[in-house]
This record gives structure tokens, C-alpha cells and sequence, in this order.
């Protein structure tokens, strides 16, 4: 076994090195290297195909936009006093865990994929702060967006209580609990021994596989998350129903006795008389109020599809394979893992495209630069 192992590891060494001689069976991670027709280049180690080079490249791409665009989403909240308030707080938060993601963890499993067999050659020690800062980070990332959600909610249905103070308290134990929830997932199996993440014998690293860790690792780092979102968009959708229902019955029809100037259609306004001489004014138009909770409204919802779409796969086949002892391919393994990572990179996409004030912040950032 131990001499399998080492020329796995010589024939994968190849791949990056440069052409050697090879006169061993390629192993299944190493047709990737073959000829279209499925036979080897007599003499030399296949090379790596077309489509191979290009998903690595595209992979790097995603590493390093990932980390550049948290990292200026970061910049400018560090360097604009006006972001340093309730929600950019939030923002920050999961900008950290994405960067994360892209310097800590993206990198290394980009170099598990790449060895022969998808073997982690890197010894038990950094498998275990790689798995571990891989679950940190992510849960992080995810009870983020739950937590921004959960203050977008606040503010479209309770304006008045929630006030400033209200909101940056509730937000600095929205972000307390987010790191502390994702520690405790994420260093359970160091501290109690609740399964092993490096395999020494297959040369694998990977989270643990207990049922029992399973079922409380992706219920807390997904799972509850995502009921808490959904649960949100619902109550943000109902309000809004509810209150564009109210805006519209609040319009009544003028009667037949009153008369009122024609404005300009952009102005339009409704008189209403009542028993008790009080005035109403109410513009056909949406008020500064309601535009902003449209456009937050329509941020979380963004927010929310594009994090179900991207971690859902995952965290099915990490609940589904421990619990019935099967496994997928493991091209669908990676395929659901950095489609997963790819959250990390949309996330400050969405935040920036529905708040123009970080696009003039990016604008006079690279300005004052030049």
C-alpha cells in the first residue's frame, strides 16, 4: 500500500513538474490526462486536457475576485466614516468571512483537487486547520446573510421601535453569536473527539463523516439559517403586501360636491373630508420611505436565492451520504463544494449593486488613488 501510495504521489507530482517517464497504470484521477481516443502519449506522462487547464483557471479567477472584492468592499467601510454604523456593521462581518474563505480555504482545496486521486498530501495537522477554518468560515458566511436579513426585516416592519441604538445593539450580538456558533460547529470534533477528519490510511481530508456530527453540523451551519431567511422574506413579503393593500384603499374617490385643481400627473393628489374636519394629502407616487424598503425587500430576496442556489446541494449530500453510508462521485463532491464557495464571491455583488452609496465610495476610492 505504501508503495501505491508513493507513486500515486510521483505520478501526481508529474502532472505539475513536466513530462517523465511512466510505465505504471495511470490511476482514474490521471485520465484526465489522456488523449481524446483514451491512450497515453508513449513515453511521457499525459499532460492535463483542454478542459482541465480551463476549469483550474476558472477556479483561480473565483479565488482571486473572491478575495479582491471583500477586500475592497472592507477598504471603503474602513475608510468612509459614514459606513461605520448599523447595517454596514453586518456587511463587514460577512465581507471577513469571505475573505476568509478565498485566502484560507479556497486555496487549499484547489490543491487537493489538483493531487493525483484528489489525496491530501499535506499532513494531519493542516488538514485539521484547513477543515476547520473551511467550516468556520462558511457557517459564518452563512448566519451573516441570515443576520442582514433579520435587520432588514426589523427595519421595514418596526421603523419605530427599531431605533439606532436598538439596531446596534441587536447587531453586535447578531455578529457575537454568528462567530461563536460557527467556532462551536467548527472545532466540536477537535474538542470532543466527535469524529476524525483526516484518514491517514487513504490519504483523505475531508469533514467528519459521524452520522451524529453530520446531522448537527449542517442543520446549524445551514439548515436553521435558511429557515430563518425564508421565514424573514415571508414576513418582509406579507408586509409589503399588506401595506401597498392599505396604500391603495386609503385612495377614495372624490365627491361629487368638492372641487379640486387638476396637478401635474407626476403630483397627483386625493382630498378627503372627514366628520371630524381633519385634512388627508396622499401622492400617487411612492414616498423616499417605501422606495428604500422596495429596494431592500428586493435585496434580501436576491440575497436569499442566490445563497439557497448555491449552498443547497452541498449541505443535501453532507447530510444525505453519512446517514446511509453511500457517497457520490466524486466529481459531484467538488462540483457542490466551490459551487458553494461561489456564494462568497456574489455576496458583496448583491450588497453593492442595491446601495449606490458604495458605488460613488468605490468611484472616489480609486479617484483619490490616481
Amino acid at each position: 500500500m505504501e508503495a501505491a501510495n508513493l507513486l500515486a504521489t510521483t505520478n501526481g507530482a508529474a502532472l505539475l513538474v513536466g513530462p517523465e517517464t511512466c510505465t505504471s497504470t495511470p490511476t482514474p484521477s490521471e485520465i484526465l490526462g489522456t488523449t481524446p481516443g483514451g491512450t497515453d502519449l508513449p513515453g511521457r506522462e499525459p499532460p492535463f486536457s483542454v478542459f482541465t487547464v480551463l476549469v483550474v483557471t476558472l477556479l483561480i479567477l473565483l479565488i482571486a475576485a473572491t478575495f479582491l472584492w471583500n477586500l475592497l468592499v472592507l477598504v471603503t467601510i474602513l475608510r468612509v466614516r459614514a459606513f461605520h454604523r448599523v447595517p454596514h456593521n453586518l456587511v463587514a462581518s460577512t465581507a471577513v468571512s469571505d475573505v476568509l474563505v478565498a485566502a484560507l480555504v479556497m486555496p487549499l482545496s484547489l490543491v487537493s483537487e489538483l493531487s493525483a486521486g484528489r489525496r491530501w498530501q499535506l499532513g494531519r495537522s493542516l488538514c485539521h486547520v484547513w477543515i476547520s477554518f473551511d467550516v468556520l468560515c462558511c457557517t459564518a458566511s452563512i448566519w451573516n446573510v441570515a443576520a442582514i436579513a433579520l435587520d432588514r426585516y426589523w427595519t421595514i416592519t418596526r421603523h419605530l421601535q427599531y431605533k439606532l441604538r436598538t439596531r446596534r445593539r441587536a447587531s453586535a450580538v447578531m455578529i457575537a453569536l454568528t462567530w461563536a456558533l460557527s467556532a462551536l460547529i467548527a472545532l466540536a470534533p477537535l474538542l470532543f473527539g466527535w469524529g476524525e477528519a483526516y484518514d491517514a490510511q487513504f490519504q483523505r481530508c475531508q469533514v467528519s463523516q459521524e452520522p451524529s456530527y453530520a446531522v448537527f453540523s449542517t442543520c446549524g451551519a445551514f439548515y436553521l439559517p435558511l429557515g430563518v431567511v425564508l421565514f424573514v422574506y415571508w414576513k418582509i413579503y406579507k408586509a409589503a403586501k399588506f401595506r401597498f393593500g392599505r396604500r391603495r384603499r386609503a385612495v377614495q374617490p372624490l365627491p361629487s360636491t368638492t372641487q379640486v385643481k387638476e396637478a401635474p400627473p407626476e403630483a397627483e393628489m386625493v382630498f378627503t373630508a372627514r366628520c371630524r374636519a381633519t385634512v388627508t394629502f396622499q401622492t400617487s407616487g411612492d414616498s423616499w420611505r417605501e422606495q428604500k424598503e422596495k429596494r431592500a425587500a428586493l435585496m434580501v430576496g436576491i440575497l436569499i436565492g442566490v445563497f439557497v442556489l448555491c449552498w443547497i446541494p452541498f449541505f443535501l449530500a453532507e447530510l444525505i451520504s453519512p446517514l446511509c453510508a453511500c457517497s457520490l462521485p466524486p466529481i459531484w463532491k467538488s462540483i457542490f463544494l466551490w459551487l458553494g464557495y461561489s456564494n462568497s464571491f456574489f455576496n458583496p455583488l448583491i450588497y453593492t449593486a442595491f446601495n449606490k452609496n458604495y458605488n460613488n465610495a468605490f468611484k472616489s476610492l480609486f479617484t483619490k488613488q490616481r
